[in-house]
C-alpha cells in the first residue's frame, strides 16, 4: 500500500451563491488548472447541492484515487453539519461527508470553510512555520475564523460570534458592516481594534492573519491597529478555500492510509502470535500425551 502524499488533490468551495472547484498543486500551493464555478442551487437543499458538486467534479478529469476536499459553511463535526450559514437549514444534521461521497463516487473530506482558508494559510501562506497560537480571521459578510496551536487546527472556532456590545461581534465589525454603514477606514479600524484587542486578550496569539476580500486593501486599516500581536494580511485570498480543502483532503487520506497500513500490520502480527500460541499449545498437548502413555 502506498502511503506517500499525492502531488495533487481536488478542492471545492461551497458558498451561498457559488460552488467553485479546481485541482490543486500541493507542491506549490496553487491551482493546477483554472477554477470552474457553478451557481449554488436555490433553494440550496442537500440533494441539489450534492448534484451540483458532482457536476463540478465531472467537468474535470479527476482520477478515481485523487483526494477531494470540500469546504462547507457550517460547524462540521465528524463530517456532519451542526449549523447552516448561507445554505438551507435542512443541512443541519446532514452527514455531508457521506452524502457527497455517495453522490460523487469519490472519497470526500469536508471541512468548515473558514478552517479550510486557515489550513491554506498555515500550509502555503502567511502562517507557515509560525509556532504557538495562530488565528486566521476572514472579514466578509460575516467573520470567519480558524485557530491553530503549533500548526494543529482547533476546528470550528467561530470567533466572529464572540460578544461585542451585546451582540455577535461580526454584526459590528465585519466588512459588510463597514459597507452597510458607510464607515470610513479610520472609524472601521476603531471597531477592528476593539475586536482584535479582545481576541488578543483571550488567546495570546503569536500572529493574527486577516483574510477576506477587504484584505486586498489591508494598507488602509491594518497599520491603524495597535496590538502587541503581529497582524498581517492573508496571502491566498479568494483561492484559500479551494487550496485548503485540497490540502486537508490529502492530509486526511494520507492519515487514513497510514492507519489502514498500521491496522493491517497489527492484524498480521496478532495472527502470527495466535499461530505461535496454537503451535505451542499443540506441542504441549503432544508432550502431555506421551507422559500419559508412559504412565
Amino acid at each position: 500500500m502506498n502511503t506517500s502524499s499525492p502531488t495533487q488533490a481536488f478542492g471545492i468551495d461551497i458558498g451561498g451563491s457559488g460552488i467553485k472547484g479546481a485541482p490543486v498543486d500541493l507542491q506549490r500551493g496553487e491551482l493546477a488548472a483554472e477554477r470552474h464555478r457553478i451557481p449554488t442551487p436555490q433553494p440550496s437543499l442537500p440533494d441539489a447541492v450534492a448534484d451540483t458538486v458532482s457536476e463540478l467534479i465531472s467537468s474535470f478529469d479527476v482520477p478515481a484515487g485523487m483526494p477531494v476536499g470540500v469546504t462547507f459553511p457550517a460547524v462540521i463535526q465528524q463530517g456532519v453539519a451542526q449549523t447552516a450559514a448561507n445554505v438551507d437549514d435542512s443541512w443541519i444534521g446532514t452527514d455531508v461527508d457521506a452524502l457527497l461521497t455517495e453522490r460523487t463516487g469519490h472519497d470526500v473530506f469536508v471541512v468548515n470553510d473558514a478552517d479550510a482558508a486557515g489550513i491554506a494559510e498555515m500550509t502555503f501562506g502567511a502562517g507557515q512555520g509560525v509556532p504557538g497560537v495562530v488565528i486566521v480571521v476572514t472579514l466578509g459578510t460575516g467573520v470567519g475564523s480558524a485557530m491553530f496551536v503549533d500548526g494543529t487546527l482547533v476546528p470550528n472556532s467561530e470567533l466572529g460570534h464572540l460578544t461585542l456590545h451585546g451582540a455577535a461581534a461580526e454584526k459590528y465589525m465585519a466588512s459588510s458592516a463597514r459597507e452597510r454603514e458607510e464607515l470610513d477606514w479610520d472609524v472601521w479600524a476603531g471597531r477592528l481594534q476593539e475586536y482584535f484587542s479582545m481576541v488578543e486578550f483571550l488567546f495570546s496569539p503569536t500572529r493574527i492573519i486577516v483574510g477576506g476580500g477587504v484584505s486586498k486593501k489591508h494598507e488602509k486599516f491594518l497599520p491603524l491597529l495597535d496590538l502587541k500581536t503581529e497582524i498581517v494580511p492573508a496571502q491566498l485570498r479568494n483561492e484559500a478555500g479551494i487550496i485548503g480543502a485540497a490540502a486537508l483532503a490529502s492530509q486526511e487520506e494520507h492519515h487514513l492510509l497510514t492507519q489502514q497500513k498500521k491496522a493491517a500490520k497489527q492484524a498480521k502480527k496478532a495472527a502470527k502470535l495466535e499461530k505461535k500460541k496454537a503451535k505451542e499449545s499443540a506441542k504441549g498437548e503432544k508432550k502431555s500425551g506421551k507422559k500419559t502413555g508412559k504412565a
